[in-house]
């Protein structure tokens, strides 16, 4: 910190041993976020009607009225409560996601949901996909300690770019090779820079990555590898397993993935004479419409291998499970009623353009409050979700830290604070802490915290709950004093330590006192409509989901005549979904400063594309104007876009998830960003 309201260069902590002083680029960069020019700082109202693509710069006084915040809260209120004489409660609709993972100020608007029975919101546009296939397999979100991979003798990393987006990842996978020899793997859909730095990189077709993970097993079983006293005493169906995979050979997948049978052959052989394997497991394949039943196969590997057994082996994917801190009082919890229904975030574009069936035959959505998203830029079938909020008769306020797509489409925008602004208290993913993150500077001019605005609605919305009457820092305080169990401490001791490490012993984090099913074995086959996951019922064809491990060709978007290439939806490494992707140095990081689409040459020269030229994309969902980049480093018929750009960097104003679908993933639901069948077409000078 230089003074109280500004920051310099922030650095990884080298107390903490896994993140070991190691930060990714862009929040290393965060101070030219935090004092962006161009960062909102006072409340907006909107003078005359919306138009998509206008109103992008909040100094447009055309656009834009500066008003106080009061009138700003009071205009919620009264917009809200119309809405609901008119409609019902449940035509309001707070939508919110993962901007911050502060549990105070991410979670909090469900207080404010549950106490004027609100539209509930299903949580489906991240992780949905993957957690149903780990739980079905694992039972618990949960898996071996991140760290360990520093004591592994083979690092597989499948589906995520570590280097984009979880750097220290590949801190511990590094260590494991300078200090041990250890193989670093990587499984991926085109030649990223994790793949760059791997000894063993394995470029597969999108969706294909269940027949890489059978045939694995299958030559486990069949040379020898499989360790047959684990699978007796630690899963439930070995037998049926081995007999299914008879058939999954190498050139059974070499046919479906693109990889050579040698390749497949290699890698398998690598996994099976390799105790010490370790297998870290991203979200990118499960964002398929096959992506459940993709995790679960990969995730059968280490229980046919027996890795779990070992300090360096077994699978991680997230240790979300594993933290104890209780959410009542910030969310309300306490006032939820269960008959509420439920809208999916990920199809808020057939919900705000009428779909009967999102709305399950409840009123329609006419009010929304929206914090930590940015659904006019990352929701899929955009062209619908720009329809939507171009109604008339939609209020949006739209609370955020700059001119986002989604705050160029708002009625009213609130600025709000950034993460080093306000106190809050996070829970890692990736690894084992539960943080303090407290206050370092004052927020620019006007701008307010998501806790501030939560409370003051309710003051203005007649609603009441303790959790309205308390800062920030007595709801950590109560959320770690009222935490399940015997771990309980207070706000004190967690500032005192800075973090607390939650990462269970050994033998629970490896399973060896059985998987969290109630026989205690891994699920090779999945109950898969009773997997304990997911809170809206089954919404897809669980019915015709296989009951092995195995490659569910029928539920993905084969490419076909009208659509012969497959697209993937990458993250860049520099954004962040679609944040950073307004400050200046994030943008001239990513390629030439611009979206592009990377093409096979072979591919590209067949269709007359150039490398830098202009070319269009298109589905039944869309089309999308962006610049072609010639790369070798992904299979024939396969596309990638990295990155969540504005809308307005593309030459049509349609952003990249123009393309994507908004249909459910089976069984549960989310979004199948990165199973997509397209066109290309070079756009003639």
């Amino acid at each position: 910190m230089l003074d109280e309201r500004t920051i310099g260069r922030i650095h990884g902590s080298k107390e903490n041993d896994y993140t070991a002083g190691v930060i990714c680029a862009k929040v290393a960069r965060y101070s030219e976020r935090i004092h962006n020019p161009n960062r909102l700082v006072h409340p907006l109202v909107r003078k005359g009607k919306k138009v998509a693509g206008e109103g992008r710069d909040w100094r447009d006084a055309s656009v834009w009225q500066r008003i106080g915040w009061d009138e700003a809260l009071d205009l919620v209120a009264e917009k809200f409560d119309a809405a609901e004489a008119r409609y019902g409660a449940e035509t309001v609709w707070p939508y919110y996601y993962a901007g911050t993972m502060g549990l105070v100020q991410r979670d909090g608007i469900h207080r404010l949901r549950h106490a004027k029975r609100y539209s509930g919101e299903y949580d489906t546009i991240c992780i949905t996909p993957a957690w149903t296939g780990y739980m079905a397999g694992a039972g618990a979100i949960r898996g071996a300690d991140p760290r360990e991979m520093a004591k592994s003798d083979l690092v597989v990393i499948w589906g995520t770019n570590a280097v984009a987006t979880q750097v220290n990842v590949m801190t511990h996978a590094i260590r494991a090779r300078k200090e041990r020899g250890a193989k670093i793997a990587v499984v991926d859909v085109y030649r990223t820079e994790t793949m760059k730095q791997a000894d063993i990189g394995l470029c597969l077709k999108p969706g294909t990555d269940g027949a890489l993970a059978c045939a694995v097993m299958h030559v486990l079983f069949r040379d020898g590898h499989a360790d047959r006293g684990y699978l007796a005493k630690y899963t439930d169906a070995p037998a049926e397993l081995e007999a299914h995979l008879a058939t999954r050979t190498p050139e059974w997948a070499s046919a479906i993935t693109g990889l050579s049978v040698a390749e497949i052959e290699d890698f398998a052989k690598a996994v099976g004479t390799t105790k010490r394997t370790f297998f870290r497991i991203g979200y990118g394949f499960t964002r398929s419409r096959n992506g459940p039943v993709s995790i679960h196969a990969v995730l059968s590997i280490p229980a046919v291998s027996g890795a779990w057994q070992y300090e360096g082996g077994g699978a991680f994917h997230s240790n979300s499970g594993i933290f104890r801190v209780n959410k009542q009082m910030v969310e309300g919890s306490d006032l939820r009623d269960p008959l509420v229904r439920l809208l999916d975030q990920s199809r808020i574009g057939p919900i705000l353009t009428g779909d009967p069936d999102t709305l399950f035959g409840g009123p329609p959505v006419t009010a929304m409050l929206i914090q930590n998203t940015n659904p006019v830029s990352v929701a899929p079938e955009q062209h619908k979700v720009k329809r939507g909020f171009a109604r008339e008769d939609l209020f949006v306020c739209v609370h955020e830290q700059v001119m986002t797509d989604t705050a160029a489409m708002a009625d009213l925008i609130l600025p709000a604070t950034m993460f080093l602004e306000h106190d809050d208290i996070y829970r890692g993913g990736g690894h084992q802490y539960v943080m303090l993150g407290p206050k370092i500077v004052e927020p620019p001019a006007e701008c307010r915290s998501n806790h501030f605005v939560i409370c003051e609605l309710a003051k203005r919305l007649g609603v009441d709950h303790p959790g309205f009457h308390m800062t920030e820092r007595e709801h950590i305080d109560w959320m770690l004093k009222n935490a399940p169990g015997d771990n309980r401490i207070t706000l004190a001791e967690l500032e005192a330590a800075r973090w607390i490490d939650c990462q269970p012993d050994f033998r629970t984090a490896h399973f060896l006192d059985g998987f969290n099913h109630p026989d205690g074995r891994f699920r090779f086959k999945p109950d898969w409509p009773r997997v304990r996951y997911g809170n809206n019922g089954t919404v897809g064809a669980w019915q015709i989901m296989p009951e092995l491990p195995d490659y569910w060709d029928g539920a993905i978007e084969v490419a076909d005549a009208e659509h012969p290439f497959r697209l993937a939806t990458s993250p860049a490494r520099s954004f962040l979904n679609s944040s950073f992707n307004e400050t200046p140095s994030s943008r001239a990081k990513e390629h030439n400063g611009r979206p592009e689409v990377m093409i096979h040459p072979e591919d590209a020269a067949a269709r007359g594309i150039v490398h830098g030229g202009r070319v269009r994309l298109g589905n039944r969902r869309g089309v999308v104007t962006l610049h072609a980049r010639l790369f070798d480093g992904l299979r024939r018929g396969v596309l990638v876009s990295e990155g969540i750009w504005p809308n307005t960097a593309f030459h049509d104003g349609n952003g990249i998830n123009s393309l994507t679908g908004a249909d459910p993933i089976a069984p549960f639901g989310g979004a199948a960003v990165h199973d997509n069948r397209v066109w290309i077409e070079a756009v003639p000078d």
